[in-house]
């Protein structure tokens, strides 16, 4: 399958999406809808608001149980077992030959790492909705509670489509290219860790933190805006790596930076696998300069 066989944008706006529903081929909805602790301490998990109401027609999948393997070693959210992950789209009806939008609440913060391993396993058509259930509401389009039928899908992953780093060459990119750490500022600076071991980054970070690649509605800024974000911090020059606590977040920063037109690489571990090895250092405030 040729990956670079995608659509132009890696967004999908609530307008384009309800025309694509209502066309020949519409896509396969997936619901990521997902609460993240760090941003959404406490609150309805996803599953409670799938069943509370969902896009028509759309299938609900798990971030913990459908995208991401046992936490352990390699973090807290290491990639998932593709044959695991295949049954679990190939059960929403995903197949290679049909698009596939994915969505969450607003912010893309759970969705985008659908959209990532989805690409990363070889899926040519993904897009994110642009605002989520919030800009679908916002649009007054209706919700429902009815969960559709199981499909069968025909997707097969074949994992290693989009690039990845370990915490070796993580640790290289903070010396010779351009390491994005997608986490609060405040955890990047190491002033609070609420979920991994230690506080601080990998030494030679560059602070990015997710919240800015979005507006105050939740929905991405424009091209234009996101390249000069990036342009600012490095992209373009080097290569680009990104992380997160345990690389869902730092989907969205790559999310972000494919529509800005930078590629990145994603190290899966982030910092929840570096800061469990007592022999990965680990720095601390801002970079200088």
């Amino acid at each position: 399958m040729d990956i670079s066989a995608t659509c132009a944008s890696p967004l999908i706006s609530v307008a384009e999406l309800h025309d694509a529903l209502a066309s020949a081929r519409p896509p396969v909805l997936l619901d990521i809808r997902y609460r993240l602790p760090a941003f959404q301490p406490t609150g309805p998990s996803g599953p409670e608001e799938y069943a509370a109401g969902h896009l028509p027609g759309a299938h609900f999948i798990d971030l913990d149980r459908d995208l991401a393997g046992t936490p352990g070693s390699a973090g807290r959210h290491p990639l998932p077992d593709p044959e695991e992950f295949g049954a679990a789209l190939r059960r929403a009806g995903v197949s290679a030959g049909r698009p596939v939008v994915v969505y969450d609440a607003g912010p893309a913060l759970s969705a985008a790492r659908a959209w990532w391993l989805l690409r990363w396993a070889g899926h040519p058509d993904v897009r994110v909705l642009d605002g989520g259930v919030t800009g679908w509401r916002e649009a007054g389009l209706p919700l429902t509670a009815e969960v559709p039928d199981t499909e069968l899908g025909d997707f097969k992953p074949v994992p290693g489509q989009l690039p990845t780093v370990d915490a070796g060459q993580a640790a290289e990119l903070a010396r010779t290219g351009l390491l994005l750490d997608a986490r609060a500022g405040e955890r990047y600076r190491g002033e609070v860790e609420p979920l991994d071991p230690r506080a601080g980054h990998i030494p030679g970070a560059v602070s990015a933190p997710t919240a800015e690649n979005v507006t105050a509605d939740g929905r991405f800024r424009t091209p234009a805006e996101l390249t000069a974000r990036f342009s600012a911090l490095g992209a373009g020059e080097r290569e680009v790596g990104v992380y997160c606590g345990s690389g869902v977040t730092a989907a969205h920063e790559l999310l972000a930076l494919a529509v800005a037109g930078f590629p990145g690489v994603l190290y899966p571990g982030s910092w929840s696998e570096w800061s469990a090895n007592p022999e990965n250092p680990a720095a601390t405030g801002m970079l200088p300069g």
